[in-house]
């Protein structure tokens, strides 16, 4: 079955006691009892179950090719629960370019616990090799990275995974399933902040965990679900499930506006790199084209020529694109990414982070040539 009809339709029922095609939000906390003391409807409390919950997972295991699929209230509660499933002395690796959050869940969250991280950059398979111990866990890997858009071989670090007995995982945020599958690349378990494109429109926080089979990691995020409480509402769920419903056309429309701003962009005098794995001239860009066929996605990230205040200065002359964190909602987004992460980041300091939207393309780019004036 082809993913858009797997978007419209896994997931989904219509309801028995109405007929309505659209499913009913179940806003109850509690389920009744049967005289004898089961559930025979299969729900009992909504932190650990709930219809919206369940059909919202139905349909998320189904989009990546999964067993099963976790919905947790934030992409960073499925981040948690994963690195607190793990032992105290297990090791890590992750990339030197990762989502500053999962830093901050694996040294500060869990700074005591102790766990060993080792941050290397996953484009080169020959440090990630030499970044295995036997005490390696967990190969966390993200591609495109972020900001940077760096493209990871996800086929080859999967076998690096395997042979060290580690878990694989794979944050699929920025291509989403329409375009990356990393589960038939052989990567464990995927992740995803479904507040990004899998919602859709800026209105939803949330995350989720879909694993390709059974695995110890996997039940303990379930265990952190259930009685740790970070599970998303039932309206949450609902609202997610119908943006999913157009995801895989809303990509089609942010890869083709993004591939547009990439080569505008790459032409600026003003701008001394771009960051998008669609460019020819990306050094990933001969793995995205085969991991990504569908499309590269609508994030990009560039650096502007100069520092700082010169890129500070580009997202202050916007006036179609808003100076707001996140992405994947049908807004364009630009942010500064070095003051957001604060003063660790590790992000060069004239980049600018950009979410392309829906906008006609010709609007964006005419909104950015007027912010980069020179001279």
């Amino acid at each position: 079955m082809n993913i858009e009809t797997i978007a419209v339709h896994a997931g989904r029922h219509v309801d028995r006691a109405t007929g309505a095609v659209t499913p009913p939000i179940h806003l109850s906390s509690t389920f009744e009892r049967a005289a004898d003391g089961e559930y025979p409807l299969g729900f009992s409390y909504s932190r650990e179950d709930n219809p919206n919950r369940k059909g919202l997972e139905e349909c998320l295991a189904a989009l990546e090719g999964g067993k099963e699929a976790l919905a947790f209230s934030s992409g960073l509660a499925v981040a948690t629960a994963l690195v607190q499933g793990l032992e105290p002395g297990d090791h890590i690796i992750a990339p030197d370019d990762v989502y500053w959050g999962l830093r901050k869940v694996i040294g500060d969250v869990f700074g005591k616990w102790p766990l060993e991280t080792s941050y290397v950059d996953m484009t080169d398979l020959d440090a990630v090799r030499a970044a295995v111990r036997p005490s390696t866990r967990l190969v966390w890997t993200e591609s495109p990275s972020n900001p940077l858009m760096k493209i990871s071989d996800l086929a080859a670090i999967a076998k690096i995974a395997r042979s060290a007995n580690a878990i694989s995982i794979c944050d699929g945020t920025f291509a989403t399933p329409v375009l990356q599958r990393p589960l038939e690349l052989g990567i464990d378990m995927v992740v995803h902040s479904v507040t990004k494109y899998l919602s859709g429109h800026s209105d939803v926080v949330g995350g989720t965990l879909i694993t390709k089979y059974d695995n110890y990691l996997f039940e303990r995020a379930r265990k952190s679900q259930h009685y740790g409480g970070s599970v998303p509402s039932p309206f949450d769920c609902w609202l997610t499930l119908r943006g999913v419903s157009t995801l895989p056309y809303r990509m089609r429309g942010h890869c083709e506006n993004a591939a547009r701003v990439a080569v505008f962009l790459e032409a600026h005098p003003a701008v001394e790199r771009v960051h998008y794995p669609g460019l020819a001239d990306h050094p990933g860009h001969h793995i995205a084209v085969r991991q990504m066929p569908r499309g590269f996605g609508g994030m990009l990230s560039f650096q502007v020529r100069g520092g700082r205040e010169d890129a500070m200065a580009v997202a202050g002359r916007v006036r179609l694109f808003t100076r707001a964190t996140s992405l994947g909602g049908p807004h364009s987004f630009i942010e500064h990414r070095a003051s957001v992460e604060g003063p660790m980041s590790r992000t060069p300091q004239n980049l600018l982070r950009v979410s392309i939207g829906l906008e006609h393309v010709d609007d964006l780019v005419a909104d950015l040539e007027k912010a980069l004036v020179t001279g």
